[in-house]
């Protein structure tokens, strides 16, 4: 079956007008960059996982809390390096202000809510798209982050305890990110990619 997909799909390729066939060609650096945006997420999602498992067993849930106010940022912005854009997260109810969603995160943040009100995967959610901002192409990407149980229930869950919740109002006084429950969206890695 997936051969005659291909074929058809090759086919298809061969009877579009040149600058039809220019587009279509455009879409392998695209998909590149969808897996290479994957990629850092995960990365960074791993890395930020480990650190706060490390944390929680070391130094409880206030190390925990301290990894994501000072070693987060650090590791989002090696990533960013590297990838050559920007890396980080993002979320309709953040903890740090300076997560806040742009308007493009917000929207498809919203989408990945519905489809997850209608049976879709946390874990499967992901948006790529190339749009113009101000007259330059950017790559977005955003994969959804689901709401796990450990390590992210002892500082995001429904039963946060008192002195955690009072660590988290002194780190971040308008904190929104309590209260979710397992396997909900709690968020979404997000990637910025400007290109030429």
């Amino acid at each position: 079956m997936k051969l005659v997909f291909v074929s058809m799909s090759v086919a298809a390729l061969l009877f579009v007008s040149p600058a039809r066939a220019q587009d279509a060609n455009d879409a392998a650096p695209e998909k590149d960059l969808a897996a290479s945006a994957r990629a850092a997420s995960i990365e960074l999602g791993g890395k930020l996982k480990a650190r706060l498992e490390v944390a929680l067993k070391d130094g409880g849930p206030q190390a925990a809390l301290a990894v994501c106010k000072t070693a987060a940022p650090g590791i989002a912005a090696d990533l960013s390096d590297s990838f050559g854009g920007k890396v980080g997260r993002t979320a309709l109810k953040v903890r740090n202000p300076e997560n806040a969603p742009d308007v493009f995160e917000a929207a498809v943040l919203k989408r990945f809510v519905d489809e997850v009100s209608k049976g879709a995967d946390v874990s499967k959610l992901e948006h790529a798209e190339v749009v113009d901002v101000d007259g330059q192409r950017m790559f977005r990407y955003m994969k959804a982050i689901p709401m796990a149980a450990a390590p992210c229930a002892v500082c995001h869950g429904t039963a946060v305890a008192p002195d955690v919740l009072q660590s988290i109002r002194d780190l971040y006084p308008d904190d929104q990110a309590t209260g979710f429950k397992p396997g909900e969206i709690r968020g979404a890695f997000t990637v910025v990619k400007p290109l030429r």
